[in-house]
């Protein structure tokens, strides 16, 4: 039995809350005039607004307060805007949602920072069982799949409730109006209940992680998704065409080079492979793993060094070949990808930024993905560049510096590194001075025509261990990503060196893997944990997959804690600050427009919040390298 209903006055939502110091609370949203035939426009703060909100402070129980429907029968505008404020601002009280993100981005339109406690239910869902050593997905975390799994309790659709109607069409008084409004905070009260037991039962530092980290995280999500990335779509459609140039240039030379074989979009036709293996007579130098002569771009780049030695004619065949495919990808994944999703209102991109959708907690972004955008160098059109502050504004990005090597050395406390960190002394250098046995200058010299090479071999060297690679891995990582022809028994002396230098490195590397064996997971120092069932797996590659799992999650998870606590520190200080707005965030980096009289407070104030350390003994401090510019490819 519920106790469901509608009110329109402060003082009726005020009785009802009461005294209590938790509270749900869910928004409906309808079409904006001009948008009410558009595809998801109720989704999209550009094109809609809330036109109910519906709050429950004990199970069982909810309102529904209605500010924009169309019967009329709603809370005057600025005193539901009021309440809200004082409501989502309140440090009193618990402000619980399932899919706060979603929440927080209709606040942040009217001004509003939702302020901690907070808690999203969505977010404890993900970091609860379903099932032994398996978490639930995004996708098993819905409110209606929670309530009948977790509850039994059937919930309608929002199209059964509608019948086809945006929710600002239904009336007010109508029951079932009412139910399906007030049941949304009614079952997300329910759940933080439910969620709390089981945190509290089985993993209490699951509850600490939701409510310190990712439900603080989940209103900065909504702030970034609000107010999107800007671009200059001007440049993206010249870069488009050229780039149209130059693929069919490249195109017409190929065919030219390969007696007219049909080579399509992507160099990997089977006529192209015939070309290749059966007419030019080349090895089959790689194969894929059904056994069949690869042409991906390594068994490319294998061909080329084979023909500078055996065919020099067609060597440069190759160059055309992973030229014309990185055009294709600049053509398909960063010119088109990124106008498709241009939203026509705002001519921002706002792109889905999703807190937990790796297993070590680190974001995850698409529609497009912001965070594979190509480095410079390997970027012929800058796409970094598209992104540009508008009139009056700069682009401002605060980096953590060095994030997964200064965890390392943190985690591991490995006592080389350790001082080193903390002297201030350019870890890469060491590194580089270690694998080549030369000395700490010459490895600093930019002047010597190898010092790129060398530092580039000893970066992937140093971020290959923290993952567990074999010399036979770094081989192909510094062939594949860097054209750098290394075999794997110098690679192994490579890595051999660095764990010479840094011997606590491997020490802690084996507690690691040796704990999750035991254990079968491994957690961050935070408590975030993550289940390993393959590292006992009788497969070999199974197993080895999850004991470099085992020796990585700890410093990849414990980087993404930090992001995140970061970002609950500057929910808490951006309430007042119109004039810096995030709208980014990539790997260890948070990007924010910022108004151009204000960038020396901002500096000042990301600096702070980024280098805030979570909560732990003897932490290793933390340090946040700020640039600021017009273009995001152009920042000093």
């Amino acid at each position: 039995m519920t106790d469901y209903r509608c009110v329109t006055t402060k003082a009726e939502v005020l009785e009802y809350i009461a005294n209590h110091k938790v509270l749900a609370f869910d928004f409906e949203t309808s079409p904006l005039p001009g948008f009410r035939n558009e595809n998801r426009a109720a989704l999209d703060p550009a094109r809609s607004d809330i036109c109910t909100l519906s709050l429950s402070v004990e199970e069982g129980t909810g309102i529904m307060i209605p500010v924009g429907h169309q019967d009329g029968n709603n809370m005057p505008e600025n005193e539901f805007f009021n309440l809200l404020r004082m409501l989502m601002t309140n440090p009193g009280i618990v402000k619980i949602a399932h899919n706060m993100s979603f929440e927080a981005t209709f606040c942040y339109k009217h001004g509003i920072v939702i302020q901690e406690p907070v808690y999203d239910t969505i977010a404890a869902a993900q970091m609860t069982l379903k099932a032994p050593m398996e978490y639930r997905t995004l996708s098993d975390s819905g409110l209606k799949t929670l309530a009948l799994n977790l509850f039994q309790e059937p919930l309608p659709s929002f199209t059964t409730v509608t019948g086809g109607q945006h929710f600002d069409e239904k009336l007010t008084t109508d029951p079932e109006t009412i139910r399906y409004s007030c049941a949304d905070s009614d079952f997300a009260l329910r759940l933080y209940h439910k969620f709390n037991g089981w945190f509290d039962r089985y993993l209490p530092q699951h509850r600490w992680i939701v409510e310190k980290l990712e439900s603080p995280t989940a209103v900065f999500v909504g702030m970034m998704k609000y107010n999107g990335v800007p671009v200059d779509i001007d440049a993206m459609r010249m870069s488009k065409r050229k780039a149209e140039e130059k693929i069919n240039r490249l195109h017409d030379e190929i065919l030219e080079m390969t007696d007219g074989a049909e080579i399509g979009s992507n160099c990997s036709t089977t006529a192209f492979k015939l070309y290749l293996y059966e007419t030019r007579g080349l090895p089959v130098l790689k194969q894929t793993e059904k056994g069949v002569a690869s042409a991906d771009d390594e068994a490319m780049l294998l061909l080329k060094k084979y023909c500078e030695e055996h065919n020099p004619d067609l060597a440069p065949l190759f160059d055309k070949v992973l030229e014309y495919r990185k055009w294709q990808k600049v053509r398909s994944t960063y010119l088109d990808g990124y106008l498709e999703v241009v939203n026509p209102v705002t001519s921002r991109i706002h792109p889905n930024l999703m807190q937990l959708a790796t297993e070590t907690g680190r974001f995850a972004c698409r529609n497009p993905n912001l965070q594979n955008m190509p480095q410079k160098g390997q970027d012929p059109v800058g796409i970094r560049n598209f992104i540009k502050a508008p009139s009056g504004w700069v682009l401002l990005e605060s980096d953590y510096s060095q994030a997964e090597i200064r965890l390392c050395a943190y985690l591991a406390r490995e006592p080389v590194l350790l001082e080193a960190y903390l002297r201030g002394e350019d870890i890469h250098a060491i590194t580089t001075a270690a694998i080549f046995h030369i000395s700490l200058e010459e490895a600093k010299d930019k002047s010597r025509p190898d010092y790129k090479h060398r530092r580039t071999v000893a970066k992937m060297t140093m971020f290959g261990i923290m993952y567990g690679i074999s010399g036979m891995g770094l081989s192909r990582n510094l062939f594949t990503n860097a054209g750098i022809m290394v075999s794997p028994e110098e690679c192994d002396e490579y890595i051999a060196s660095i764990l010479r230098k840094y011997p606590g490195l491997e020490r802690w590397q084996k507690q690691m893997k040796a704990s999750a064996e035991q254990t079968c997971f491994i957690e961050t120092a935070l408590g975030r944990r993550r289940y390993l069932p393959g590292i006992r797996s009788r497969d070999r590659a199974t197993r080895r997959t999850a004991q470099r799992m085992a020796m990585n999650t700890p410093v990849q998870g414990l980087g993404a804690d930090c992001l995140k606590y970061a970002m609950g520190q500057l929910v808490g200080a951006l309430g007042d600050k119109p004039w810096i707005r995030p709208v980014l965030t990539v790997h260890d980096s948070i990007v924010f427009l910022v108004q151009e009289n204000q960038v020396e407070e901002a500096q000042s104030l990301v600096k702070r919040c980024m280098e805030t350390p979570p909560p732990l003994d003897n932490f290793m401090p933390l340090v946040a390298e700020v640039s600021v510019g017009t273009r995001y490819g152009e920042m000093d």
